[in-house]
């Protein structure tokens, strides 16, 4: 089931704004929480797994900063490869895909 978006719909804008200042809010008490764990088991596997979640939850942050600062400048849902409008269909799943599928594809980052 598809919903119809439109990225120049401002109220649309607002509630997704409005998610990911919520989201950017969860992810940064997540990431202070990950970097305040000062328990040392002595668990290598342990302290990996930490760092991984810390370097997962940064990247997610960058991404939520990044889909707000285009929604911001209002290059929201436009490639930044090709300058198409990036489908609604993708943008639903990833509300901060920086790129068309076919951009995507050619250069995967």
């Amino acid at each position: 089931m598809s919903v119809d978006i439109d990225v120049t719909d401002q109220s649309w804008l607002a509630g997704l704004r409005a998610s990911l200042s919520e989201e950017f809010a969860v992810q940064t008490t997540r990431l202070k929480e990950l970097t305040e764990i000062s328990a040392d088991t002595g668990d290598p596997g342990e302290a990996h797994n930490r760092a991984a979640l810390v370097a997962a939850t940064r990247h997610s942050l960058e991404q939520i900063s990044g889909a707000l600062r285009r929604i911001a400048e209002d290059s929201y849902g436009r490639c930044e490869t090709c300058d198409k409008p990036i489908p609604a269909e993708r943008l639903e799943v990833l509300p901060h895909a920086r790129f068309c599928v076919p951009c995507q594809q050619k250069h995967p980052r």
